[in-house]
């Protein structure tokens, strides 16, 4: 029955394993908490098992991959106490942790209050748009340059730097968060007499306080893409710094070292932050 059909150019069947494989998949199901784990691993996994494929050989014409390009993993393993000890990991850590915290909180404290006044008023929302407009078209990289030229090479022009692009990334967020409560809220607040000040304080910034939240929980997260390149100048402290270091002058090892302490360190504060946003808003959790 099937072969006139394949005949006149019908559809072929898929093959048995990509068969099983659609029948496998389904769209937005629920999977559980163990299925996410194995599932999380197995890419890990890959990449790992490619990198040891990459770099197996105890001699570097052995090898697919020079190890001056890319070591072995349990070679960047051997160099974790070189790191620790001799170019003061922990010291350096907690200098990019204080410089991202600091921007950190420069860009808050202008893209804040500015982002809940345009999602508010919408003639400062017209006013201040054609700049977050060009903001956000703006090369965060290009940025270091600039912040060179006003603050030098010192610790300020890090801080200016990282509260540069945190304000650049936060501000669209905010405002689109304020921009999201709707009117229904507003209309009930005018009805009850509500004032200005009371709307933006009660209505606007309550009802959007979540999302702003989880905006302030995502550009902290970018932020340690940023650090290295506020540590591309100076590179005395930091863990950008480190980077550029072991890329003059080895050894490699500590290059990707560092960056699986970013990631860790980054990760470590986005479970921060989710933990402290399940206090504060726990009524989102019970509706998941």
């Amino acid at each position: 029955m099937n072969e006139p059909h394949r005949a006149l150019g019908g559809p072929l069947p898929p093959p048995r394993a990509a068969a099983r494989l659609i029948r496998w998949l389904r769209i937005r199901e629920e999977v559980p908490a163990w299925m996410s784990w194995v599932l999380g691993v197995i890419p890990i996994a890959g990449v790992l098992a490619l990198w040891w494929l990459v770099t197996a050989g105890a001699t570097a014409e052995s090898r697919m991959i020079s190890p001056t390009i890319l070591p072995s993993p349990l070679e960047v393993l051997r160099s974790f106490p070189s790191l620790w000890f001799e170019r003061a990991l922990t010291r350096n850590l907690f200098v990019s942790l204080g410089r991202v915290i600091g921007g950190f909180a420069v860009g808050v404290a202008i893209a804040f209050p500015l982002g809940l006044a345009m999602g508010a008023f919408t003639k400062i929302k017209v006013m201040f748009n054609p700049l977050a407009v060009f903001a956000a078209y703006l090369p965060i990289p290009a940025l270091v340059p600039l912040t060179l030229s006003l603050f030098g090479t010192g610790e300020g022009q890090k801080v200016a730097f990282l509260a540069m692009a945190f304000s650049i990334y936060l501000l669209p967020l905010i405002v689109e968060s304020v921009d999201a409560v709707d009117d229904v809220y507003l209309k009930t607040a005018y009805t009850l007499g509500a004032s200005k000040l009371q709307t933006v304080q009660k209505v606007l910034l309550a009802i959007s306080w979540p999302n702003i939240y989880q905006s302030l929980r995502l550009g902290f997260g970018v932020g340690w893409s940023y650090i290295i390149l506020a540590e591309m100048v100076d590179i005395g402290r930091g863990l950008g710094g480190i980077i550029i270091i072991a890329q003059r002058r080895g050894p490699r090892e500590h290059i990707y070292l560092v960056l699986v302490v970013i990631v860790a360190l980054a990760f470590l504060t986005d479970r921060l932050w989710a933990a402290v946003g399940r206090k504060l808003f726990p009524y989102r959790e019970a509706q998941r």
